[in-house]
């Protein structure tokens, strides 16, 4: 499996974030559950794919830059087909260290109460619970993560 930085509109990386937000909309019965302002080439500091060996792309994730050392992962997604295959884990290390080199101290998420495989997922790749922030405030389907990336 290859992580590869692409630009926003990469393709592969569109049909990816379409794929996650039809999934989110099945998932919540509403094709707008997003609190807050959608990422877009504007906000989104770093964008990453994840591809087979033959070139397949099967997951992606961003982050946006919240400013004081501080980023949150965006559009966390992996294909179906590909779960359990150890992407996610791939795309959220790159990430994360894509974060380390820029001097970010900590990353933040926002999931919701209908996606229990990826609180799953966020508390063993060492996530905490932390109270909902920024545009989450107050939004009673949101949970909000956080891991600090300081040795």
């Amino acid at each position: 499996m290859k992580i590869e930085q692409v630009d926003w509109t990469d393709p592969d990386a569109t049909a990816l974030r379409a794929a996650q937000r039809a999934e989110i909309a099945e998932r919540y019965g509403t094709p707008d559950s997003e609190p807050g302002v959608p990422p877009s080439a504007a906000d989104i500091a770093a964008f990453f794919v994840a591809r087979e060996d033959d070139g397949t792309a099967v997951g992606c994730g961003g982050l946006r830059d919240l400013g004081e050392g501080s980023g949150e992962v965006k559009r966390m997604y992996v294909a179906p087909a590909a779960r359990g295959s150890g992407a996610a884990t791939h795309i959220l290390r790159a990430l994360e260290d894509w974060a380390r080199g820029r001097g970010w101290t900590r990353l933040r998420m926002e999931t919701g109460v209908r996606q229990p495989d990826a609180v799953r997922f966020y508390l063993r790749s060492g996530y905490e619970r932390i109270p909902n922030f920024g545009p989450y405030e107050g939004v009673p389907d949101s949970m909000c993560f956080e891991r600090s990336l300081v040795a």
